[in-house]
């Protein structure tokens, strides 16, 4: 009995003592992070947007650490394989990810992803929100949105509107703009909005909600004509061009990225890349850089982004709904 009650105080003292090293070893890691370097995975090919945010956004992550932080860039299906990379790796650290506002869409558009778009991952901070530019060709015989809006809903034949492609913000604001003033315009995809500007200006369909640096360019080179963003309101860098709401009221669409990592980060973890990507955001010619794109700084509190992104994805998955777009 003895020895029985003996062996046991061994096995405890020994299991003790395995949970103690397991902490102080798990403890040690926390605080000596970023000892190597940084995966920041991307949902984009090389040069788009979400890729020169994510590569300004770690090069000073990299001074900052100490530890260079390398741009994975995983464009395929939508973002979809990029999110998934990241849910399932280890929350340590040392896989980042770079969500935008397709990460949501995404998930409204297709419930069963393999992961879920908030819950799988640890929300950062939001870096940036940006609207969109409803643009049509000069040809167009409007000039203001009231004159949009009355000559989509009097137009006589088929009315189309170009995208980025399935699933996009210019494709489900598009959607937003039937639901909200009755039209019925049918959805043209396409891959990527160069391609679809560049139809625009052709003529061969009506109009597209494009992202506002890409639609600026023409717009100043005078191949396109711009009538409104979808911001709340005005945006700086273009103060003459109006809000969408401003002619219809509730109108709006704004784009976002964001910072995130696998769920169950750990909070020191979470607490140091918090405050270092709030400063980088800070920094003059981040900042600037983001202002001239059209786009605007956002930074937040990890629980804020989380839940801004859920409400992202409630309205996501109740404008999905409402107007019947689908992934096909």
């Amino acid at each position: 009995m003895k020895n029985a009650i003996g062996n046991w105080h061994v096995v405890l003292k020994a299991t003790a003592l395995l949970a103690v090293a397991g902490v102080t070893s798990n403890t040690y890691a926390q605080s000596d992070y970023p000892n190597r370097p940084i995966r920041l995975v991307t949902p984009a090919a090389p040069g788009g947007t979400t890729d020169i945010l994510a590569r300004l956004v770690g090069a000073k992550l990299t001074d900052a650490l100490k530890q260079q932080v390398i741009v994975d860039n995983r464009a395929s299906a939508s973002g979809v394989v990029a999110a998934e990379i990241v849910a399932n790796s280890p929350p340590d650290g040392y896989t980042l990810f770079v969500p935008y506002h397709q990460h949501t869409v995404n998930a409204a558009l297709n419930p069963k992803l393999p992961y879920h778009a908030v819950d799988s991952f640890t929300p950062i901070t939001q870096l940036t929100a940006a609207g969109l530019m409803l643009v049509v060709n000069p040809s167009t015989p409007v000039k203001t949105v009231k004159e949009f809006v009355e000559w989509t809903k009097s137009y006589k034949g088929a009315l189309n509107f170009g995208s980025a492609g399935l699933g996009s913000g210019g494709h489900l604001a598009g959607e937003l703009y039937n639901v909200t003033v009755g039209v019925k315009a049918q959805h043209i995809p396409y891959k990527g909005s160069g391609p679809a500007l560049i139809d625009l200006v052709a003529g061969q369909y009506h109009y597209n909600f494009a992202g506002i640096q890409a639609a600026q360019t023409m717009v100043r080179a005078g191949k396109l004509r711009g009538l409104a963003v979808t911001n709340p309101k005005r945006i700086g860098s273009i103060p003459d061009m109006p809000a969408m709401s401003e002619v219809l009221p509730g109108f709006q669409l704004v784009g976002w990225y964001g910072v995130a990592a696998p769920a169950k980060l750990p909070r020191p973890i979470l607490a140091r890349l918090h405050a270092e990507v709030v400063k980088i955001m800070q920094v003059p010619d981040i900042r600037d850089r983001i202002l001239a794109d059209g786009s605007e700084v956002v930074v937040n509190s990890p629980e804020e982004f989380r839940k801004y992104m859920h409400a992202d994805l409630a309205k996501w998955a109740k404008l999905v709904k409402e107007s019947g777009a689908k992934l096909e």
